[in-house]
């Protein structure tokens, strides 16, 4: 991301100190982040995410699942529970929320990973999509829609990046 920022930032510079502030300036605003996991690219990463993660996140139903089962019950037996079952049925619960808690703090690791590995891995093939929409549009700036507050939709290239994103997936297939 601090690539694509610092590439953006010298873009704008290089526009901006050749004049690219005169009344035909054509500007475009682009939401990296978005035109990178709206891509082609980033919805295969993703299945395979869900493949990778899906017995983690069956666990974790079943978890949840038995969680509730002891909480229905303890509600439900509560008056005719001695303390010792009911310090079982807290015990059993809070070992269920420890290994319910374990498997989220892994996957949300393991998501966190994919995805700055994502991003460094798609920064060459952001770099050029975006050189071909400014190309192809003719613009003169290209501003990270994050730096600015309010901006008319039809500046947003968003669309194009994450389209030429796709082309060249398709054409790499």
């Amino acid at each position: 991301m601090k690539i694509f920022r610092t590439f953006v930032a010298c873009i704008s510079l290089v526009l901006i100190s050749q004049g690219a502030f005169a009344q035909d300036t054509k500007i475009g605003v682009l939401n990296a982040l978005q035109a990178l996991f709206n891509s082609d690219a980033a919805q295969v990463v993703q299945e395979e995410l869900e493949q990778e993660f899906s017995v983690d996140e069956a666990r974790a139903q079943e978890l949840n699942e038995e969680l509730q089962a002891l909480a229905e019950r303890f509600q439900k037996d509560e008056a005719v529970l001695t303390d010792s079952e009911k310090t079982r049925i807290n015990s059993d619960a809070q070992n269920l929320q420890v290994q319910l808690q374990l498997i989220q703090e892994r996957v949300q690791t393991a998501l966190q990973a994919k995805n700055q590995e994502f991003l460094e891995s798609m920064q060459p093939e952001l770099a050029a999509a975006v050189t071909d929409v400014v190309a192809e549009g003719g613009y003169d700036l290209i501003v990270n829609s994050d730096s600015i507050p309010y901006f008319a939709p039809v500046l947003d290239i968003t669309a194009k990046v994450t389209a030429k994103l796709n082309e060249s997936s398709q054409a790499a297939q």
